[in-house]
């Protein structure tokens, strides 16, 4: 997306991070993933601002996904920095959950969190149905009402 990460622009925002804690904390040792939500920049302006002004607190992915890039699924406690679609930073946030669920089976609570358009079942279905329809060829996948996702919620810890 957008210009390369720059990565000591990612590395002096963790720490500031880290700055604001206390100096004996572990999380010193801890590594960090920089990413942006979406698939492309205007998407991750976009999400990213709503993750930064604190009205999206979810966020949910296609469980091929991480197995399809051999990757692990998202664990309580881990930080992200969040990048803006510029791939610029914008907040750090930290996981505090992560289930496995069918689509058909994310509740209206988890829509509201996800915090998109009028934060409804109903908006989210239909917009993460076209994402999920836009994406997942590309990984040899289709969307389907019962295909597993990986749910997460987060809390932002540092803008």
């Amino acid at each position: 997306m957008g210009r390369m990460m720059d990565e000591r622009e990612a590395e002096d925002f963790w720490r500031a991070y880290l700055s604001t804690l206390p100096a004996d904390l572990p999380i010193r040792d801890q590594e960090y993933e920089a990413w942006s939500f979406g698939d492309g920049p205007e998407m991750a302006d976009g999400l990213g601002a709503l993750v930064r002004d604190g009205l999206k607190t979810a966020t949910c992915s296609a469980l091929w996904e991480p197995e399809d890039e051999g990757e692990p699924l998202p664990e309580v406690g881990e930080k992200s920095l969040i990048l803006d679609g510029k791939d610029e930073p914008l907040c750090i946030i930290e996981t505090t959950e992560v289930a496995v669920r069918r689509f058909d089976e994310v509740d209206g609570r988890f829509a509201y969190e996800e915090g998109e358009g009028d934060r409804s079942l109903e908006y989210w279905r239909g917009e993460h149905r076209r994402f999920f329809a836009r994406t997942l060829p590309g990984i040899g996948r289709r969307f389907s009402e019962d295909m597993p996702l990986v749910c997460e919620r987060f809390r932002v810890v540092y803008v």
